[in-house]
C-alpha cells in the first residue's frame, strides 16, 4: 500500500496555505514572501489557493505546528472558505501531520510533499522519474504508521500482535526493498556518467554548467547561447533533467554546456540527496554560470539560497559567473542591476547582465565565458 502524497491531477482542490515564523526577515526571506513562493507551488501543482494562515512563532509547535488558539481559526475558516487541502511552509513531522488531519478532517500536505509532486509532474526521462521515486519512498517511509492506525486497536499485548502493526511493516519491507532497487539503478545511472566524463577529460573539452533558482531563465540561456530548442516554461520547475548542449565560443573552441535542475528555498534534504548522481556535473563542471532573475522582488535571497546550496554541494569555490537575466523586464535604469550585483556580492568582472529571451548582451558574456576558461 502507497500513500498518496497529492492529487491535484483531475481537480482543482480548494487550498489554504500555512506557515509559522518570525515575521522578520530570517535567512533572507519574508514569511508572506515564502508564502507567495509556496501558492506558487500549489498553483503549479493544479490547486486553487483560496487563503492563507499565518502565526509569528519562534518556531512551530511540536505536536500540531500550529498554537492551539490559530489551530482553531484554521478549523473555523473551513465554513467560510470550504477548502478541502491544507498546504504547510515546512515539512512536517509524521506526528504533526496526523495530528492536523485529525484536527481539520482534510488532507494536509507540507512542503517537501508539494514540491516532491511537481517533480513527479516534470520527469521525463528514466534517470529523473527514478530520482523523484527515489525522493517520494524516502519521504513516505517514516509516514505510515498513521494508514493502519484504525487496524492497531486490535491486537495488544504479548502474543496479540495486530493486523494493523503486521501491515506497517509488511509496507516498510516492500519500500526498503524498492529503495534499495532504485538505488542500484541510480548507481548505474551514475557509472555510465563518470565513463562519458572519462571520455570528456580524455576530449579536454571544458564543461561549464548552469545553476539558479527555478525559474531564473536558464534553459533560455541554454536555447540563446546553443542555438537548441530545449523545453521552456513559465513555471517553477520546467526543467528537471540535465541537458548537455554543444557551445560554440567566438575563439572558435567547443565547450559543453548543461542545465540542471533549479534550486529552491527550503529545499528539501532527500531531494538533494535523491539527485546526488545528477548534481555530481556540478562537481565536475571548470565553470558555473549563476543566473538571476532580476525582475524577482526577492532577487537576492534567492541568490543566497543557491549559494547556501552550493556550500551544502561543496561546490562552492569554483569559478563562477553571475548572469543577471531578464533585463528587457526590468523598467528601471541599468543602475538598479548593479545595485544588486552587489548586494549578492558579486565583483564587475564576473558579473554579466543579459536578457536570455532577447538575447541581449550574450556576446559580452561569451568573452568573460573565454577569459574564465
Amino acid at each position: 500500500m502507497t500513500k498518496e502524497i497529492i492529487s491535484t491531477h483531475e481537480r482543482r482542490e480548494r487550498t489554504v496555505l500555512v506557515g509559522v515564523g518570525q515575521g522578520d526577515r530570517r535567512h533572507g526571506w519574508e514569511l508572506n514572501s515564502s508564502l507567495d513562493e509556496l501558492a506558487q507551488l500549489a498553483k503549479t501543482a493544479g490547486a486553487d489557493v483560496v487563503g492563507r494562515v499565518i502565526q509569528k512563532l519562534e518556531k512551530p509547535s511540536s505536536t500540531h505546528y500550529l498554537g492551539s488558539g490559530k489551530l482553531q481559526e484554521l478549523v473555523e475558516l473551513k465554513s467560510t472558505l470550504n477548502y478541502d487541502t491544507a498546504v504547510f511552509n515546512d515539512e512536517l513531522r509524521p506526528r504533526q501531520q496526523r495530528n492536523l488531519e485529525e484536527a481539520l478532517g482534510v488532507k494536509v500536505i507540507d512542503r517537501t510533499a508539494l514540491i516532491l509532486d511537481i517533480f513527479a509532474r516534470s520527469a521525463r526521462t528514466k534517470e529523473g522519474k527514478l530520482q523523484v521515486e527515489l525522493a517520494q519512498h524516502e519521504y513516505l517511509l517514516p509516514r505510515l504508521a498513521g494508514q493502519w492506525s484504525h487496524l492497531e486497536r486490535l491486537g495488544a499485548g504479548i502474543g496479540t500482535r495486530g493486523p494493523g502493526e503486521s501491515q506497517i511493516e509488511t509496507d516498510r519491507q516492500l519500500i526498503r526493498k524498492r529503495i534499495s532497487g532504485i538505488k542500484r539503478q541510480i548507481e548505474e545511472v551514475r557509472k555510465h556518467r563518470e565513463l562519458y566524463r572519462r571520455k570528456r577529460e580524455k576530449s579536454h573539452t571544458p564543461l561549464i554548467a548552469l545553476v539558479g533558482y527555478t525559474n531564473s531563465g536558464k534553459s533560455t540561456l541554454l536555447n540563446a547561447l546553443c542555438k537548441s530548442d530545449v523545453l521552456v516554461e513559465n513555471k517553477l520547475f520546467s526543467t528537471l533533467d540535465p541537458v548537455t548542449r554543444k557551445l560554440h565560443l567566438p575563439d572558435g573552441r567547443n565547450v559543453l554546456l548543461t542545465d540542471t535542475v533549479g534550486f529552491i528555498h527550503k529545499l528539501p534534504p532527500l531531494i538533494v540527496a535523491a539527485f546526488h548522481a545528477t548534481l555530481e556535473e556540478l562537481d565536475e563542471a571548470d565553470l558555473l554560470l549563476h543566473v538571476v532573475d532580476i525582475t524577482s522582488p526577492d532577487a537576492v535571497s534567492q541568490s543566497q539560497t543557491v549559494e547556501e546550496i552550493l556550500g551544502q554541494l561543496h561546490v562552492d569555490t569554483k569559478p563562477r559567473i553571475t548572469v543577471i537575466n531578464k533585463i528587457d523586464l526590468l523598467i528601471e535604469s541599468m543602475e538598479e542591476s548593479g545595485d544588486i550585483a552587489i548586494s549578492i556580492k558579486s565583483p564587475p568582472e564576473a558579473t554579466v547582465v543579459v536578457s536570455a529571451i532577447k538575447t541581449w548582451n550574450l556576446e559580452k558574456l561569451l568573452e568573460k565565458i573565454q577569459n574564465f576558461l
